[in-house]
């Protein structure tokens, strides 16, 4: 892996006992939802940091994102927060997959207590994700609502699975120091934003 490459995906400095919510994604390109969804998990689920993984690639995303350097560095330009940090881990681990990265950021983490973050949309789909049930094993989870999705998240087969181990949203607070499994749907922000949109507008554009 080139010099570069390596610099852009080292892990922040961290100690244990720090609750680190783990958002992943392509973030092609990363736009202020990303940013709105990590500071009400800052402030709701008791996090120290929240860490932005710019994934390599989606494996299941049909198209290519653009190159993993320029979507970092579009990244932290838009977080501009001392507590929201953005790595490309994934591309230093070889992983694709998050059941895989997990583990392995599990491994170099001892101590330090993670918690998964993804939108509605995405706890509907979760059963199609690669080991989905190990994911739910490994770290307990903090969906975020997006705007019609709350009813077709929650009626998931991920979500049914998953029942007995969901949080009051009151106790939000409390899931970084839950075993899992655990999770809790969180009503707000309803962010309409998508990067699948913003991308859909730009490219036309690009294309002109």
């Amino acid at each position: 892996m080139r010099e570069e490459d390596l610099a852009l995906a080292r892990l922040p400095p961290v100690r244990p006992g720090m609750r680190i919510g783990l958002f992943g994604g392509s973030f092609d390109p990363p736009h202020d939802g990303h940013r709105a969804v990590s500071l009400e998990a800052l402030k709701r689920l008791g996090l120290d940091q929240v860490w932005w993984l710019v994934s390599p690639q989606n494996p299941l995303k049909p198209h290519a994102p653009a190159d993993l350097g320029r979507r970092i560095a579009a990244a932290r330009r838009l977080a501009n927060h001392p507590r929201i940090k953005v790595t490309g881990v994934e591309a230093g681990l070889g992983t694709t997959y998050t059941a895989d990265t997990l583990r392995k950021l599990k491994e170099r983490l001892p101590g330090v207590r993670l918690v998964w973050m993804m939108g509605a949309d995405n706890l509907a789909s979760f059963h199609r994700w690669r080991d989905w049930q190990g994911i739910a094993a490994d770290v307990p989870i903090a969906v975020f609502n997006r705007p019609g999705q709350a009813l077709r998240a929650l009626s998931s087969p991920a979500a049914r699975t998953l029942a007995k181990a969901r949080l009051r949203e009151g106790d939000a607070h409390r899931i970084g120091g839950i075993p899992p499994p655990a999770w809790v749907f969180l009503s707000s922000p309803h962010v309409p934003l998508s990067s699948s949109e913003l991308r859909a507008k730009r490219e036309p554009l690009l294309a002109s």
